[in-house]
């Protein structure tokens, strides 16, 4: 049996960082070690992370963070054969992920966690009302039968749609689910801070969902968006049917790529006719150096 090489992991923790300058700086020094790719981001309210790294030395990695951050990290995993980010990148930022709203806390309180083989019947009540905290391009792909997609561009947004539909939601037994489960507990705070009780939210997201149901009731829906080079994933966790396009950051199909508003690197069906001449012309010359970049075999980091 052919053995993957290379581990895909994700993880987040909201805990109170005093210092995150100093978990940066040496995560910066540790990782580098490795044979690893990917994101972390780190706060004074925790760390998000996303990487891919050598089968071989996961669990080295995984206890050197663990005794960085905290023991209590879960991480959510997933075997392929190449690595799924192009570089690795270390930030220190206000917020892990951003919602843009103050006393935001939850390490404190959140929505009680809904284990994914008791989701399908959670989604199933016609009781409960299941909302995709995601953003359109994400959920546009594939989402939970039944559930309201807030069509929103990023996360900061999601606020501003609770304030129009708060009406809709009160008193009602609110369900909520993202890609690994982080804006989840952000959003179910705010939700709690705003006077709702019965808030709920996927335990590990729509990741642990379909690597423990197998989506064997099909209430789950399409492909799933990640954020790293796969673009999609089926509900089997391997990589799915679309390409992204680099302007927008949306996943297009094949049939997206025939049309006569695609251009790679440039623009797709979905952002030819939202974006200014002068961003295309930017995103050509991005282009261009890209294949610059093929032709002398280097990757460069914008492809």
């Amino acid at each position: 049996m052919h053995k993957k090489k290379f581990i895909v992991s994700s993880f987040y923790k909201f805990v109170h960082l005093r210092n995150p300058y100093v978990v940066k700086t040496k995560l910066s020094i540790d990782l580098k070690k490795f044979n690893i790719r990917g994101t972390f981001i780190v706060g004074k309210e925790g760390i998000n992370a996303s990487f891919s790294v050598s089968a071989e030395q996961f669990e080295k990695v995984k206890s050197l963070i663990r005794t960085l951050i905290s023991k209590e990290i879960k991480f959510k995993n997933q075997s392929d054969d190449n690595h799924s980010f192009l570089r690795l990148k270390i930030k220190e930022k206000k917020e892990i992920v951003s919602l843009g709203q103050k006393n935001i806390c939850p390490e404190k309180m959140t929505g009680a966690f809904v284990h994914p083989d008791s989701w399908d019947k959670f989604v199933s009540d016609p009781n409960s009302i299941i909302i995709d905290t995601r953003n359109e391009y994400e959920s546009e792909i594939g989402t939970f039968k039944s559930s309201i997609r807030t069509k929103t561009n990023s996360f900061r947004e999601f606020p501003i749609w609770f304030k129009k539909n708060k009406k809709k939601l009160f008193e009602k037994k609110i369900g909520m689910f993202c890609t690994g489960g982080i804006r989840c507990e952000k959003a179910s705070n705010f939700l709690i801070n705003e006077g709702y009780k019965t808030i709920f939210q996927l335990e590990g997201g729509i990741i642990e969902y379909l690597k423990k149901t197998k989506n064997k009731n099909k209430m789950w829906q399409g492909e799933c968006f990640v954020f790293d080079e796969r673009v999609s994933l089926n509900d089997k966790l391997e990589k799915g049917l679309y390409s992204q396009c680099f302007a927008c950051r949306s996943a297009i199909t094949h049939i997206d790529t025939k049309s006569k508003y695609f251009k790679l690197g440039v623009s797709c069906p979905k952002c030819f006719k939202e974006k200014s001449e002068k961003q295309k012309a930017r995103y050509n010359e991005r282009q261009k150096q890209i294949q610059i970049a093929k032709k002398k075999g280097i990757k460069h980091i914008g492809s």
